[in-house]
């Protein structure tokens, strides 16, 4: 019987005539009235009414941003890749002639103190050059266009060596979005009035074919796991901000059974408050994605960065959670209802008690471990749909398993305490009768701690892994520059230069050629691997291999594949070479440039290397031996080393090699971009874990005054008595602090096991970052005095006489 339909009267006055059908109990209109009569009551409720709707929507809104925003992931990304994909052209496999649409193009990427700048250099071929988005024309020689972050970099002080290497090009403009992947990149597009074909590319377009390249089995893991650990702490987040208030909605359902509500209607009405403060949630946490895009900006992840607009979810996606987050919240609501009888003068719960059963609590934790481990024991790639879904799978399961495990481990160990001091026994009796609302809000704690213990557990391991790599690398004081030169009196210039630069100690470089093997009889060149020749002076290629004697014009031949352990045999004297090496076996416009090797050359020794660059040239040349037109596409390659005590002797370096041609190469191990980049995600997920822990404290706090006020008759009595007030707020300390104690617990165990599952699974060290885990269990205690000390106010309020008052 609800409370919108009367009962049916048999008197006269307006009394309804036996042929008149009752009305339904159920049906559309019937949950639309009970719905609506819900949501009267979830604000009609006075001022503490009001703030358990809105701590129901604020938790849900929380919520709803997070799984707006990873909805919003593939249209970022593709975005992100669609404008990178719109300005770029890695080449052409059959280069357009020159004509009056084609210009010449080529890389001239740079680094400053660690941050890479993108850098391109054309150089038109007529009047009608393609023009790449962003931009209205291309620049002339001696301009370039500028990102406006790069702009803003080159105006900043501090900056004076990088304004030093760009100095030959005039700033004649901003790019446009269009040409930018995001609005923090730094790139320019330079005319150059000296770009060699030798440098560059030609080209009739811009617009390459992207195809995204499958993602490493460490980043693969980052990925699912990030998503993994996001997302279950929101759903478990969302079933328990739901059923904020709980039991103050149950009185009142009480009440409503007292004027002839039906069990059926009850559930309706309560159905009603859960949806009302999960349509605002809904809203809210649509606002809070909105305003929260527009820092995105602002924010860069592995060198990713985009504006407001592409943070947009999917339609399909944004439906799916609209109508999701409602329809969960009316569900969760039913079945917390289904574990009571609410009857007309209070509630029935459980009747006979239900025993927590362990053994699928412990089945979750234990499957998802037993999809993790062989993949830890045997690791390998992990980009198969089905090494991804057990991956993904197995985590779940095994951060779910820790919330179902929390309310038997918190009922086992409460059950099991005896005697102590009075408060913690009243603490530990409270547990006793009722652990199910702070279970429901600490599993929150729980599983988020987990997930984020073992992302950083994950990111730690990459970061160290990536930082001894660069530490062993970058052992020697050395960087390595190559690119196109003419002429051995080319490379001598670039190697002066570079002595000339100051810090630096030694500069090592010689011309570097491939050459092919003329075809003979009975003999398939198709399989052999090109001859390495190296064109220097004396003085060079004795940094290389142990010369007998040199001159101008000697020709050496080394033990370059005995050293290499190559399976084919060394050229040796009189051995035909094809300096014009053939680039594909298909290659129908090859033209063979013949050159044999004089029957005069002598052999030569390399050096050892301890420089980890080694170098296996399996012919020495001096620069009068060949002429430089029969050089095919020679590149120079130069090893510097320097004293690191040298202020900036890296970019004074760079722009060194600058100036010698803005189209060199540079290899270095110095600048590491990982720390930033997983500081940045570090940092993110621990104030992701903040916030989350704040969120559940504060519906540990509405749960703890509820129940204050559920027991404020006995408080009132226990005043009368004569008991302090440090009593029982030390009482509620306890009830607070042993379900977040445990469930810490629970959550460095799991974190822990599932953090070194995971980097078994990567192949690398199990590593701990404790200051951060310390901090998450420091702020999860914090959270247990933060409620206790909003909780003592409303205690002192109850515990008067006025509390033994009946009406």
């Amino acid at each position: 019987m609800t409370l919108l339909h009367p009962r049916t009267g048999t008197g006269t006055g307006g009394a309804r005539s036996a042929g008149v059908p009752a009305a339904p109990r159920s049906g559309p209109l019937t949950w639309a009235r009970d719905l609506a009569m819900g949501m009267r009551f979830a604000v009609g409720g006075g001022r503490e009414g009001w703030i358990r709707t809105a701590l129901t929507a604020a938790g849900v809104a929380l919520g709803v941003a997070v799984l707006l925003c990873s909805a919003s992931a593939p249209t970022l990304m593709n975005a992100w890749h669609g404008r990178e994909k719109a300005r770029e052209n890695l080449g052409q496999a059959h280069p357009p002639p020159r004509s009056d649409r084609t210009v010449l193009y080529s890389s001239a990427d740079t680094t400053f103190h660690g941050t890479a700048i993108r850098g391109r250099l054309v150089r038109p071929d007529g009047a009608h050059p393609p023009v790449p988005p962003g931009m209205d024309h291309l620049p002339g020689p001696g301009r370039m266009l500028v990102s406006p972050a790069l702009k803003e970099m080159l105006g900043a002080p501090g900056n004076a060596l990088l304004r030093e290497r760009l100095s030959t090009y005039r700033i004649a403009g901003v790019i446009g979005d269009e040409g930018l992947k995001g609005p923090r990149e730094l790139t320019f597009v330079a005319g150059s009035g000296t770009l060699r074909e030798p440098d560059g590319y030609r080209i009739d377009h811009f617009g390459k074919n992207w195809e995204s390249q499958p993602l490493t089995a460490p980043g693969l893991v980052l990925v699912i796991m990030t998503c993994v650990a996001l997302l279950t702490p929101v759903m478990v987040f969302l079933g328990t901000s739901v059923r904020f208030g709980n039991e103050r909605r149950e009185r009142r359902l009480a009440a409503l059974r007292l004027v002839g509500a039906d069990v059926r209607t009850t559930r309706r009405i309560a159905s009603g408050e859960a949806l009302l403060g999960s349509l605002l949630g809904l809203v809210g946490g649509t606002a809070l994605f909105l305003a929260g895009r527009q820092l995105a900006p602002a924010i860069t992840l592995w060198d990713i960065n985009v504006y407001p607009s592409d943070v947009t979810p999917a339609p399909l996606a944004a439906l799916l959670i609209a109508v999701a987050v409602p329809t969960c919240a009316v569900l969760v609501t039913l079945v917390a209802q289904r574990g009571i009888t609410v009857e007309p003068l209070g509630i029935v719960r459980h009747r006979p008690p239900v025993r927590r059963r362990l053994w699928w609590r412990v089945a979750l934790p234990l499957v998802g471990t037993g999809l993790l481990v062989p993949m830890a024991v045997q690791p390998g790639p992990v980009d198969d749909p089905l090494d991804t879904a057990q991956l993904a799978i197995g985590a779940t399961l095994l951060l779910f398993g820790v919330t179902a495990l929390l309310p038997w481990l918190v009922d086992r160990v409460v059950g099991l305490l005896r005697g102590g001091p009075v408060p913690w026994q009243l603490a530990v009796r409270r547990l006793q009768l009722s652990s199910g609302p702070a279970t429901r809000a600490v599993s929150g704690i729980t599983v988020a701690l987990a997930g984020a213990i073992a992302i950083h557990m994950l990111m730690t391991g990459m970061q160290g892994g990536f930082a001894a790599a660069y530490a062993k690398s970058g052992r020697l004081p050395q960087i390595t520059f190559w690119g196109s030169t003419q002429n051995w009196p080319e490379t001598e210039r670039a190697l002066a230069a570079l002595r000339a630069t100051p810090g630096v100690t030694a500069v090592r470089g010689v011309i570097d050629i491939d050459a092919g093997r003329m075809p003979t009889p009975g003999h398939d060149t198709s399989r052999d691997l090109p001859v390495n020749v190296a064109v220097g002076n004396c003085a060079e290629l004795r940094k290389l291999a142990a010369l007998p004697s040199c001159r101008d014009g000697d020709v050496f031949l080394t033990d370059a594949a005995a050293l290499a352990s190559r399976t084919e045999s060394s050229p040796v004297p009189g051995t035909p070479l094809d300096l014009n090496q053939r680039r594909s076996h298909d290659d129908q416009a090859h033209t063979p440039s013949p050159w044999t090797i004089p029957t005069d050359a002598r052999a030569a020794r390399l050096l050892p290397v301890d420089d980890g660059h080694p170098v296996y040239y399996d012919l020495l040349l001096t620069p009068s031996v060949l002429a430089s037109a029969r050089f095919v596409e020679p590149n120079v390659q130069i090893l510097v080393r320097f004293d690191r005590g040298t202020p900036d002797v890296l970019e004074h370096l760079r722009n060194t090699a600058a100036r010698i041609n803005p189209a060199m190469y540079e290899g270095s191990s110095f600048d590491n971009p990982h720390d930033a980049q997983y500081d940045g995600i570090r940092n993110a997920l621990f104030i992701g874990a903040v916030i989350t822990l704040l969120l559940i404290g504060a519906g540990l706090i509405i749960s703890t005054v509820e129940q204050l006020y559920e027991r404020r008759r006995l408080l009132s009595t226990l005043d009368a008595y004569g008991t302090r007030r440090a009593t029982l707020g030390w009482s509620v300390l306890w009830q607070t602090a042993l379900p977040v104690a445990l469930g810490l617990g629970l959550a460095l165990a799991c974190g822990l096991a599932l953090g070194s599952l995971l980097l078994n699974i990567i192949g690398a060290g199990v590593v701990v970052d404790w200051p951060v885990v310390a901090g998450m269990v420091g702020i999860g205690g914090a959270v247990i005095l933060f409620v206790t000390a909003l909780s003592l106010p409303p205690l002192w309020r109850m515990m008067r006489p006025e509390g033994l008052r009946t009406e």
